[in-house]
């Protein structure tokens, strides 16, 4: 069956299915029935998760603590290798040391792409402008140390995803922390107990995925279409499933394809909506210029300030350390699912790659978000309107260019839609790491996933959502404890990998072509 006629067949499906959730949820209400029936578990997993530990006067959610104290240690343990590795890191992806017919399915700039647009959201964009609400301009300086510690936890996982990825009969990789947490304790003769715990790595994930990576999307890309289409007088105000069916056929004519036919558009969409941004947010920081030196002195004073409304110096990195570890998403293992895929020998070569992740996602991207608001939102009084998340950051891009949330709302659009095509393979190979790699299998969570994005522009699952996040940082808890546990060995592989390179054992593809 060809890939046409397979998302034909698709798109067929899901109509057929939408049609029934429809009717099923205006006759009867069944998203009330669902979020009942939910909440009490949602309620009772995210107030574990997200439970506060009072510091220094600021009350911390444990799970950021947990989260934040790996990243410096992998930084530390493994000689800031953020900074060593990040050179070699650009070579790689231009393609230097890339061997065709090296085993795995897709190239290291695919790899890291499809990563990347499974972190960069709306959250880059909304997300910075509620921390900077509630940490003040000083969350800004400590979001940024946060990405940078945060590229030293990526490397260590997606090394390992690598190192221990099964390759499929049919050609095909799979990996991710399920494969790298069941080896490390059968390998110590726990084999039940660490299936047990693989096992329940993917069905969380499984769960997570269907609302961070998907229902959530779709509804804030749904929201967006309909603010730049005409707001209440939009065509699609009250046609939640009609745009929820055209997002869903969208995805699935996607992911049918696979992981190569993710990366094949994940490579041409990240750069594009990436730069779409990145100029957007540049062009209105240079209209505010003049702002700009204040706007840095307020940005450090503030992160170094004891006495602040909003917390001062521990408020401001408890908020910033936040907010950059749940955009790039470092530490949950998402990350190296996408990059156990890439066709290389060494994994330690795909670990130095995701370095650019966290990099790209919050050092750059977050960062402008950060500066848009500071040099506009702060001088000229729209912190005082009451505005919040992307409200506040379309506010300031409207300050200067009356038509600027169109791109921006363009930019959203495009980052629901990436990471909900990345989010579906993670959620696949969770989903075949439990029932098995059969083509129907996978087929069958395809066309789950393409319904869940449609089910959630036509019907508020708060509870769902809140379920799936707690479920999705859950997960970060035997993640960084399977890292620490492998730390030394990632060290050994990274240690070894840059010694090849540096001999000249490790292949640079680019420089034998020119000789």
């Amino acid at each position: 069956m060809t890939p046409s006629v397979k998302s034909g067949h698709t798109a067929l499906l899901l109509i057929v299915l939408l049609s029934l959730i429809a009717n099923s949820a205006y006759a009867g209400g069944i998203d009330a029935a669902v979020e009942s029936a939910i909440q009490p578990l949602a309620e009772g997993l995210s107030a574990f998760i997200f439970y506060k530990i009072p510091l220094l006067g600021q009350d911390i959610p444990w799970i950021v603590l947990w989260l934040a104290v790996a990243a410096l240690f992998f930084t530390l343990y493994l000689g800031f290798i953020n900074l060593r590795g990040f050179t070699h890191a650009l070579r790689l992806v231009r393609g230097d040391y890339h061997d065709p017919n090296a085993p795995g399915e897709i190239t290291h700039f695919q790899a890291v792409a499809t990563a990347i647009s499974g972190t960069v959201g709306v959250g880059n964009i909304g997300g910075v402008a509620v921390a900077i609400t509630i940490g003040g301009p000083g969350a800004a300086f400590w979001l940024i140390v946060a990405g940078f510690l945060s590229m030293s936890t990526k490397l260590v996982e997606c090394t390992l995803g690598v190192k221990y990825r099964q390759h499929n009969p049919d050609g095909s990789v799979s990996g991710g922390p399920m494969y790298y947490l069941e080896h490390w304790l059968a390998s110590r003769g726990l084999p039940k107990l660490g299936k047990c715990l693989g096992s329940f790595y993917a069905l969380s994930l499984v769960i997570g995925c269907l609302g961070i990576g998907n229902m959530f999307q779709s509804n804030q890309a749904y929201v967006q279409f309909v603010t730049i289409t005409g707001g209440e007088q939009s065509f699609f105000a009250d046609k939640g499933w009609l745009f929820g069916l055209m997002i869903a056929v969208s995805v699935g004519v996607v992911i049918i394809g696979g992981i190569r036919s993710i990366a094949a558009v994940a490579g041409k969409i990240v750069p594009f909506m990436a730069l779409l941004y990145m100029f957007s947010a540049l062009v209105i920081i240079g209209l505010s210029a003049e702002h700009i030196p204040a706007a840095i002195e307020l940005i450090v004073s503030s992160a170094f300030s004891w006495q602040s409304a909003t917390g001062g110096m521990i408020g401001a990195i408890i908020v910033g350390f936040q907010r950059a570890l749940f955009s790039n998403e470092a530490g949950i293992g998402s990350a190296p699912i996408a990059h156990s895929a890439v066709q290389t020998e060494h994994p330690a070569s795909e670990g130095l790659v995701s370095l650019l992740e966290p990099f790209i996602d919050t050092i750059v991207i977050c960062t402008l978000s950060s500066l848009v608001i500071v040099v506009t939102a702060y001088p000229n009084g729209l912190m005082e309107q009451g505005l919040e998340g992307i409200a506040l950051t379309s506010a300031a891009f409207a300050h200067h260019v009356s038509w600027a949330p169109i791109p921006l709302a363009v930019a959203a659009l495009l980052f629901a839609f990436s990471t909900a095509i990345a989010w579906s393979y993670y959620g696949l190979k969770a989903w075949t790491y439990l029932f098995g790699e059969a083509k129907f299998s996978q087929y069958l969570f395809k066309f789950i996933f393409c319904a869940f994005l449609a089910i959630g522009c036509m019907i508020q699952l708060k509870a769902v959502l809140d379920f799936s996040d707690a479920m999705v940082f859950l997960i970060a808890v035997p993640n960084i404890l399977g890292l620490y546990f492998f730390a030394p060995e990632v060290k050994r592989e990274i240690a070894s990998y840059l010694d090849r390179v540096k001999s000249g054992e490790v292949i640079n593809y680019r420089k034998l072509g020119r000789d």
